[in-house]
């Protein structure tokens, strides 16, 4: 089964705190809707963007990026 990552972008001063802070939102919802998803995270991809990400199978992807909206998505590669 093919997994994808879904990306949310940040961008600034405060990128990296707000990439955290949405993390924990993440998880929340992951939570919330009993969703069997075990990875998330933040990344650096410069001093200035970083990414919050959650990992899902595609079949549960298109209820997950419709309520949660992330900038653009990539097939996840471990």
């Amino acid at each position: 089964m093919r997994q994808l990552k879904l990306i949310w972008d940040f961008r600034g001063l405060n990128a990296e705190k707000t990439a955290q802070h949405h993390e924990i939102h993440l998880k929340e919802y992951i939570k919330l809707e009993q969703l069997n998803i075990n990875i998330t995270g933040v990344e650096c991809l410069n001093e200035a963007h970083y990414i919050a990400f959650l990992v899902t199978e595609e079949i549960a992807m298109k209820p997950i990026r419709d309520a949660l909206k992330p900038h653009r998505g990539q097939v996840y590669k471990t």
